[in-house]
């Protein structure tokens, strides 16, 4: 059975993020559990990256199975112009409710490159719909937002893109000054990023739409955090010159940092919010674009140039929000902050021995998600030696994926004390 799925995969499929030509065959996956895969040939994984930072409770809940089934059986889609229904109502409630205050509308779609999309389209048509032109963006150097042309355009920076460079908007970058054990120009950085954020509003305010940020985590950029006092600068400075701010918390929401957002970690708010990925704790593609009322007022209008004229196919699948409904119920139902806080604990703990290796350094973490440089790996994404020791995870029953030489880990909160501790020793003898 397995040889001839492969012979399938390798005859039909293209797979994302991977060069044929060098790449081994995929691990053909039949089932999971928890925090558990396990595959054709008998073998068994931890999922210490969420299967791509997505899986929160666990692979295959019995909760979030039932809410997909029993949604199925009533209303599986239905398009959402012209039509609403109860789930995507609670959903948009909900999120109303957990998301910060100002933020009062849901744009529901299906994947955090189309959520990020959203979010830019509106930023350029709220001023036009003002009377205004302002069609660039700022973001953060090293920044990654999605695979669509908008998002790439502030990302370009990611290192993914060299073949659209000619195609992208042109957006304004300012440094990412990172947080890493024993980082002693910490100070100097954040003062140079202000700096270099004052010069681009005194010569581009009259142009900026918007600025786009990762709140504190820069996810496929290298799991680069920041301060939160730096964030908190930041975003003053640009809502005191009046321009939009877009938090990107696409990885970074639902507990990933220790808060149920990362914008938690501040008492200031963004005028637009993108979610996706954990969104549906894994089960189903779902994203949601959340804005404040000042931006959503502009498009109410008798005029229809002033209408959003955007929309997807599957927007506010009624299964998915469902199946999301479900999964934020289950914070509360299995104290998932309690296990998140279990997480940086023992996080905290193998960090530490990780740092008496001399080929690791810039240690870092936040809530869940815990990150290091190993320099036995090129920092090439994609380099043959980051693939060889993806291998050896995976021979030795762990799914992790460097970026570059950043080995980082991002568990489900499901995971058992005992998992996460010997999985960490497994590292700790595998990079010795």
């Amino acid at each position: 059975m397995t040889d001839e799925i492969l012979r399938k995969d390798r005859k039909y499929l293209w797979h994302p993020f991977t060069q044929s030509k060098v790449s081994k065959d995929p691990i053909v996956i039949e089932s999971a559990k928890g925090e558990k895969l396990f595959d054709s040939e008998g073998n068994e994984y931890i999922d210490l990256i969420s299967s791509w930072w997505i899986n929160t409770h666990g692979h295959c809940r019995d909760e979030m199975i039932n809410s997909v089934f029993k949604q199925s059986k009533k209303l599986e889609q239905v398009l959402f112009a012209g039509f609403t229904h109860k789930p995507a109502v609670d959903l948009a409630q909900k999120l109303i409710q957990i998301t910060p205050k100002g933020l009062k509308r849901v744009f529901f779609s299906d994947n955090g490159s189309t959520s990020v999309e959203i979010a830019m389209k509106v930023a350029i048509q709220y001023w036009f719909n003002r009377g205004e032109k302002k069609n660039k963006f700022v973001a953060l150097r090293g920044g990654y937002h999605g695979d669509t042309f908008g998002a790439m355009s502030v990302g370009r920076t990611s290192g993914f893109y060299e073949p659209f460079h000619e195609m992208l908007n042109e957006s304004l970058f300012i440094s990412f000054p990172d947080i890493w054990t024993g980082n002693n120009q910490l100070q100097k950085n954040e003062i140079k990023a202000i700096d270099e954020v004052k010069k681009i509003i005194k010569n581009e305010r009259e142009q900026l739409a918007a600025v786009i940020l990762e709140p504190l985590v820069q996810g496929a950029g290298g799991m680069r955090i920041c301060r939160k006092e730096f964030l908190l600068q930041l975003v003053k400075i640009f809502k005191e010159a009046g321009i939009i701010v877009i938090f990107d918390e696409v990885m970074t929401g639902f507990g990933r940092t220790g808060k149920m957002f990362a914008a938690d970690f501040i008492d200031e708010e963004p005028d637009i919010m993108c979610l996706a990925k954990s969104l549906t704790g894994g089960f189903i593609p779902l994203a949601a674009t959340i804005f404040s009322e000042k931006i959503h007022k502009e498009f109410v209008a008798t005029d229809l140039k002033k209408t959003f004229l955007h929309g997807h196919t599957f927007s506010a699948n009624p299964v998915a929000c469902s199946v999301a409904l479900s999964s934020l119920q289950l914070f509360e139902k299995d104290n998932t902050f309690k296990k998140i806080k279990m997480i940086s604990k023992i996080h905290s703990k193998f960090l530490l021995e990780l740092s008496k290796n001399p080929s690791v350094s810039k240690i870092r973490m936040i809530g869940t998600i815990a990150a290091f440089d190993y320099h036995k790996v090129s920092n090439v994404y994609g380099s043959t030696e980051s693939l060889l020791l993806r291998q050896k995870f995976l021979e030795n029953g762990m799914l992790l994926r460097p970026i570059g030489n950043t080995i980082y880990l991002m568990p489900p909160y499901c995971i058992s004390e005992i998992n996460l501790k010997k999985s960490y020793e497994k590292i700790i003898e595998i990079l010795q």
